[in-house]
């Protein structure tokens, strides 16, 4: 099961897709929001499925939106995979490197994305995204933290190194907050029907591979994060969690960072694939 917001931005309907057939969610919620998921969404949806009580419907020639509605928080872990923190320079942590993008990065996994004006330093990072499905505050295991997790998406974690890194003024949010910056999706799958221990994430740039790994080389492991993010904050339904990538990026030196006309492909094992062409803001 998959579902997907599709249309003009904000104005994108909820859909679930099952067995190459597309489905309306509109009779059962208004969007794929906290609110939804919450209130048991997905098992709600899923119920209609079986019951047969949703009508087909057509996506074809519709721009694909992020499959949560916008977030009330996009919290982020950093160097969570040995080989990137290696390529940054830094040593594996100990504790989850944190830090916050704003709402308004998020996007759609195929819009255009965006240079920000005066960068020269604009990376790509895939990463392994959960969505929060009920508030999580002061959990007492990584095991309890799994029930908080309503699904997870692909997501790339844009960057602005420069920005992150020399003028960060000591944290990195400067360089993660560009708007567009946090493109999600194509689908939210649910938790029970995803193992996110060995997922393969990848990343081309204008087809060259870039990054090929997968998420058994994560530090952290997703119960670990939610349980551990709870700790120091409450964590809505709705909100995601972009988990860290792998080692592949500009930032290791091996690569050049993006430039207009590029075209940015990236894809998680079971989640969808993305593709970004990238224009000068």
């Amino acid at each position: 099961m998959r579902l997907m917001r599709v249309g003009s931005p904000g104005a994108e309907r909820p859909v679930v897709e099952q067995d190459g057939a597309v489905f309306d969610l509109e009779p059962l919620t208004a969007d794929l929001d906290g609110a939804f998921l919450a209130t048991d969404g997905i098992a709600r949806v899923r119920a209609a499925l079986n019951a047969g009580e949703l009508s087909e419907t057509s996506i074809e020639g519709e721009r694909v939106g992020a499959p949560v509605a916008r977030p009330s928080a996009v919290v982020c872990i950093g160097m969570n995979y040995a080989a990137h923190a290696a390529e940054s320079g830094a040593e594996p942590p100990k504790r989850p490197v944190v830090f916050l993008k704003t709402p308004n990065t998020v996007a759609g996994p195929d819009d255009v994305a965006y240079i920000p004006r005066g960068s020269t330093r604009t990376d790509w990072e895939v990463e392994l995204g959960i969505v929060i499905g009920r508030r999580a505050s002061y959990l007492s295991s990584p095991d309890e933290a799994r029930a908080h997790i309503a699904g997870y998406v692909t997501g790339n974690d844009l960057s602005e190194r420069e920005f992150q890194i020399e003028v960060s003024g000591g944290q990195w949010s400067k360089g993660k907050c560009a708007p567009g910056f946090s493109p999600l999706g194509p689908w939210l799958v649910p938790a029970e029907e995803v193992d996110p221990t060995n997922l393969r994430l990848r990343s081309w740039v204008n087809g060259e591979p870039r990054q090929d790994s997968t998420t058994a080389d994560m530090i952290f492991g997703t119960d670990e994060i939610v349980h551990d993010l709870s700790q120091y904050m409450a964590l809505e339904p709705g909100d995601v969690v972009l988990t860290g990538t792998p080692q592949g990026v500009a930032l290791s030196g091996r690569f050049p960072y993006l430039k207009a006309g590029d075209v940015v492909e990236i894809e998680v094992e079971g989640l969808g694939r993305q593709r970004q062409v990238f224009e000068q803001a």
